[in-house]
């Protein structure tokens, strides 16, 4: 069955008993967050409602996961942040402009990787890079709101350097926006501590906005917010399209990452399958409609997902009940025009600071010193680049491939005699990165015993030879036999019996279990592999 049949068949059938409260309980946390998300892309607030709204409808007809809530998100906000931040002034119309075409690009990537049935890539991204680089966009998320949580202004584009900026002026303080920043974080928190479903984006902003609004608090506010369904784009810098289209790639695949991770996780515990292609469509078709109505790229909701699914949600209804909630209040979401900007931060802060860990950087390091060492840099740079974090991605997945070259380029060789024979094991992969390695090394253990006779090859614990590997050994075969030495071949796996067949002119023997040998390793090439495992 095809992604839209199957997504046609579960609209037909009508939302599910819960579908509709999920829907209601989620689209009220989600307008306060895309308010506040908006301005952590950079772009004016209302921009987060028109994301809301489009995206979230868009992503409910189609997709794999009924619980996942698709809109603004504050991983993705950031990516749009550092890319858009070379190109046009924040807060401008014009930053607007930029970030609803960076929309339609991510939309046009995410929408072709799953009609081309590419979404196996949500797999290939190394798992200490994502790790590495959402802890650190975590720590970069909250810094940039620390700013607004004292009301201080501050020029500097990097949100570390801002925030340090911020907090070296406590003359410049506004106690009162701390004081409503703080009581936000701990009411959200807090609330999550009572029940999961406890709504505390919205009560915390409620509160924000009546004590603000009756004037017995005077912070800094949100400002204009105009009433109106969302506008389609105008207006759009074609011209700089070129130069949107690396960020573009980074956001639909990292962003991806977060959706990708709440789908499987969903699927696996109510034992269904999740489709990566078909997910990829539907946050494709989310952000090609994000970018047609004034919006920015979106991503997948944790939170919002969990609280939807824990409210009762059963299909994929419940994210269009969101969408047309936030729809239905936009003619009147002007009234939040004196919502604290502070309360805006204390949102972002309270829903970034369950990113920030140290567990994966201490896994890496005991398990896999290479990785560590990818995720480590990945984390610095994602700091350092800010608010170009999406070069700290790329050279995570850079590291990436060099370790993995670094590792396919090695041989590992067992070695023991038995009598007049030397016995030869290479280990992992023998094609025609390592394979040159394997002759000279077994040259030089002959060269050190004139009393061996024979070479035994055995082939058992090979998990992939190629054309250059088999061409490898029939040298190895051929040099060694001009020399009087005798070479045999064993234990060759079956996928690879055909090529050794073919290149040798030989049957090789068919894989057979040895017997335990004493043995006396003439070169001790047990190397540890680059997970530092033995």
């Amino acid at each position: 069955m095809s992604p839209r049949s199957a997504s046609l068949g579960e609209h037909r059938r009508g939302p599910a008993r819960g579908d509709l409260l999920a829907g209601l309980t989620v689209a009220l946390v989600l307008v306060p967050q895309s308010l506040a998300y908006a301005e952590l892309a950079g772009t004016p607030p209302v921009h987060g409602l028109y994301t809301a709204v489009a995206a979230t409808i868009a992503a409910g007809l189609i997709g794999s996961s009924p619980y996942l809530q698709t809109g603004p998100v504050a991983l993705t906000s950031l990516l749009t942040f550092g890319a858009l931040t070379p190109l046009a002034a924040a807060g401008t119309e014009r930053f607007a402009a930029y970030a609803a075409l960076l929309a339609l690009v991510v939309g046009t990537v995410r929408v072709l990787l799953g009609v081309l049935r590419w979404g196996v890539v949500a797999y290939l991204m190394s798992q200490p890079v994502l790790s590495a680089f959402t802890v650190a966009a975590a720590i970069l998320i909250i810094a940039s709101q620390v700013p607004g949580l004292l009301d201080v202004d501050t020029t500097a584009d990097n949100p570390l350097v801002a925030a340090f900026d911020a907090v070296s002026r406590p003359a410049d303080w506004d106690v009162t926006a701390l004081a409503v920043g703080l009581a936000t974080i701990v009411i959200i928190l807090g609330g999550r501590r009572l029940s999961p479903t406890f709504p505390g984006a919205l009560v915390s902003s409620l509160l924000a906005l009546g004590l603000s609004a009756a004037g017995w608090i005077t912070v800094t506010v949100v400002g204009d917010i105009p009433n109106g369904l969302p506008p389609l784009s105008s207006g759009l810098p074609w011209g700089s399209l070129g130069s949107l289209v690396v960020p573009g790639l980074v956001i639909a695949l990292v962003g991806f990452a977060e959706p990708a991770s709440i789908a499987r996780r969903y699927a696996a515990e109510d034992r269904k399958p999740w489709n990566p292609d078909r997910e990829f469509v539907g946050q494709g078709l989310a952000n090609l409609a994000a970018g047609t109505f004034s919006g920015y790229p979106a991503g997948g909701s944790f939170s919002r997902s969990a609280l939807n699914r824990m409210s009762g949600a059963r299909t994929r209804w419940s994210g269009l009940v969101t969408g047309l909630a936030v729809l239905a209040v936009m003619p009147f979401v002007s009234v939040l025009s004196d919502l604290p900007s502070a309360a805006l931060a204390g949102l972002v802060i309270a829903a970034a600071l369950s990113l920030v860990a140290t567990r994966p950087f201490q896994e890496a390091w005991r398990f896999s010193r290479p990785q560590f060492f990818v995720a480590l840099p990945t984390f610095v740079g994602t700091l350092l680049f800010a608010p170009r974090v999406e070069l700290g991605v790329l050279l995570g997945v850079g590291l990436s491939l060099a370790v993995h070259l670094w590792r396919e380029l090695r041989l590992e060789l067992d070695t023991w005699v038995t009598d007049d024979a030397l016995h030869v094991r290479p280990q992992g992969v023998l094609y025609f990165g390592s394979a040159p390695l394997l002759e000279p090394r077994v040259m030089q253990l002959m060269a050190e015993r004139s009393d061996l006779r024979r070479v035994v090859v055995h082939l058992d614990r090979l998990g992939r030879l190629d054309l250059t590997g088999a061409l490898v050994l029939r040298s190895l075969v051929e040099d060694m036999r001009a020399g009087g030495t005798e070479v045999v071949i064993e234990g060759t796996q079956p996928q690879a019996a055909r090529l050794v067949t073919a290149v040798l002119g030989t049957e090789p023997p068919a894989p057979v279990a040895l017997p335990e040998q004493p043995r006396k390793v003439l070169r001790a090439d047990h190397r540890k592999d680059c997970d530092g495992t033995a």
